[in-house]
């Protein structure tokens, strides 16, 4: 088992820094669809339903005009567990095996589904001929630690078991994540890692969830603002720790990543944030630890970037950055 890490008191903060000019308007109109306190334990199951207007996409627009085929698997699940689901969108025509981004999609651990996110992660896919699979995690707190990591871990073996038969090249599977997402990506990475698992060419984590403690200067700064603030964070965590066991000792590295003290021998990471942000600063540390271990990470802080900024606000300058900075990412890792 990975050895976790402490941390030091907490220190005072000052103001929350201001967020990007064009954000800062839709900052504002998201704060007023939504209360504060919206993510609540008691809140959960109605923040599942589906919102008016918004429409899951459909496998006919994942195909991107029949660029790509499009599939739904159950595969094996963890070790006496159910079984799992894997959207598995994979370019037709392709002349050799294609890379692939096993992703893992955001919601806080409590919320999502495999659908959530992908249209993105195809935008970042079909420009490079990259395969892109889906998992679906069973959702926290029915499904409490080690639940979604370990259904996570058990797909991403199953596509690399799998890779000759879907058309896959297991030498270029690249794990992502975003959010709660980008947190279970990381640790299902460690896993791969300390289980001597499937090889892993890269880890993109957007935003990451990494830190069950919640008490970093970001998370102080931010509360009350932005899409996920320091109450909304304690809640994911909570549901899939539980209250008496989160910001203790004993948290394992595989439910929070920040956690592990070993960051060792991992495959090369893109960590992006934004500054106006609740995990700005736990991502900043994870990035300087991978480099004290040895690691090669790629770290961008986008100035004034709330939680999410690129999914609500695609047009706005910034975003567009970041998802080029994405790519250019992508692309040279492909590249060997």
């Amino acid at each position: 088992m990975t050895r976790t890490t402490e941390r030091s008191p907490a220190q005072p903060v000052g103001p929350p820094p201001p967020f990007d000019p064009e954000l800062a308007p839709v900052a504002e109109l998201l704060a007023g669809l939504r209360a504060p306190d919206a993510y609540r334990p008691d809140t959960i199951v109605a923040l599942r339903a589906p919102v008016p207007g918004v429409e899951a996409p459909t496998d006919e627009a994942l195909s991107r005009g029949g660029t790509y085929g499009v599939q739904e698997r159950v595969v094996p699940g963890p070790a006496g567990q159910p079984d799992i689901s894997l959207l598995i969108c994979l370019p037709e025509g392709a002349a050799t095996p294609a890379p692939a981004l096993y992703f893992v999609h955001g919601g806080g651990m409590i919320v999502g589904d495999n659908r959530f996110a992908l249209p993105e992660m195809l935008d970042l896919a079909a420009p490079l001929g990259m395969a892109v699979v889906s998992v679906e995690y069973r959702l926290a707190p029915e499904t409490p630690h080690p639940g979604p990591v370990e259904d996570c871990y058990a797909g991403l073996v199953w596509v690399a078991a799998h890779a000759d038969e879907l058309g896959i090249d297991p030498g270029r599977i690249v794990v992502g994540g975003m959010s709660a997402g980008g947190g279970l990506a990381a640790a299902t990475t460690l896993l791969a890692r300390d289980r001597g698992g499937p090889a892993i060419l890269a880890q993109m984590l957007l935003s990451p969830m990494l830190d069950d403690r919640n008490d970093s200067p970001s998370a102080r700064q931010m509360r009350g603002l932005g899409i996920w603030d320091r109450s909304s964070n304690e809640t994911g965590w909570n549901a899939l720790l539980g209250d008496d066991v989160r910001g203790g000792p004993d948290v394992s590295p595989y439910a929070a990543p920040a956690r592990a003290a070993d960051l060792s021998g991992l495959p090369p990471a893109f960590i992006d944030v934004g500054s106006a942000e609740t995990f700005r600063d736990e991502d900043v540390a994870q990035a300087s630890r991978m480099w004290q271990a040895g690691g090669r990470v790629e770290l961008h802080v986008w100035p004034g970037g709330f939680h999410g900024f690129d999914v609500v606000a695609p047009g706005a300058v910034i975003s567009q950055d970041a998802v080029a900075a994405r790519a250019a990412w992508l692309r040279r890792q492909l590249a060997g």
